[in-house]
């Protein structure tokens, strides 16, 4: 009986050992699962409309350089493009031109003034003398006035061609796409296919580093980012890079939190996230 109760009493002492235990890794150590994704994936839609030309679907899954892994047709733009540049430059010439008939209309101005402020009091003259001076020198500031109208307008003109210039620029660059240091994840269109504006072309993902995301209740959330952080068991110097104070809209309560990590061999597999809180000798 004694022996019973010795046992009795041993296993109890062991259970309840077992039980701090438990509590203890509940208490200090949360954790969490989450699948390793690239740091960021880019869903790449036309700017402009128009004919896919080429892909590369070679490149797909490999690193991309600056050359370009999708053309969409661009041939009027560039068309449209050489008839802008070609008249912008008449254009120009014809403002030089006005500018050059506007100084001589000034100086020839300045001498009608000039003439006509002389004889306009002159008794010797006639009043149809003088008045016809004077219609001489309106018409001279009315020349002078349509030519810097004329100016006006051209400007207005050249103006609106050099916006035409930087859109025809724009989408010229935006049906070539290219994207140094990030991995081809998809290509969504075919060569052949007509694209409007905002179809989805392509998905590219910057896998120079991993992302992990978890969802923490409010009271983790609060001291997160002091955490020591756990991977599949081991202790590492990450730490939680960034914490959303808004609830996250599908997982009610809980707030989402990221951790930046190395970029490992193979993404999407799953890691095992613990949080434990700081000892006082850590």
């Amino acid at each position: 009986m004694i022996k019973l109760a010795y046992f009795l009493k041993r296993s109890i002492q062991l259970k309840f050992i077992i039980i701090l235990i438990f509590a203890y890794s509940a208490l200090f150590s949360k954790v969490y699962y989450s699948k390793v994704d690239p740091y960021e994936l880019r869903y790449i839609s036309a700017n402009a409309s128009g004919l896919v030309e080429f892909i590369d679907e070679n490149m797909i899954g490999k690193k991309l350089s600056s050359q370009p892994y999708l053309k969409i047709d661009a041939i009027l733009n560039k068309k449209e493009l050489l008839w802008v540049d070609e008249k912008l430059v008449y254009l120009k010439k014809t403002i030089a031109a006005n500018e050059n008939i506007l100084d001589n209309f000034k100086n020839s101005l300045d001498k009608k003034r000039t003439n006509y402020k002389q004889i306009e009091n002159l008794a010797i003259k006639s009043r149809i003398e003088k008045d016809n001076e004077f219609y001489d020198l309106v018409n001279s500031e009315n020349s002078y006035l349509n030519t810097q109208k004329e100016i006006n307008t051209l400007q207005i003109q050249i103006a609106d061609l050099e916006l035409r210039k930087a859109q025809l620029e724009r989408n010229i660059s935006d049906k070539t796409l290219s994207a140094d240091g990030f991995i081809l994840y998809s290509i969504d269109v075919r060569v052949g296919e007509v694209v409007n504006v905002s179809t989805p072309l392509a998905k590219i993902a910057d896998t120079s580093k991993a992302l992990l995301t978890i969802y923490l209740d409010e009271e983790d959330a609060l001291d997160a980012t002091k955490k020591i952080v756990l991977l599949d068991g081991k202790e590492t110097d990450y730490k939680i890079s960034r914490v959303l104070n808004i609830a996250d809209s599908k997982n009610i309560s809980k707030y989402k939190a990221q951790i930046v990590i190395q970029a490992p061999t193979l993404f999407s597999k799953l890691v095992k996230i613990e949080l434990k809180e700081k000892t006082d000798d850590q």
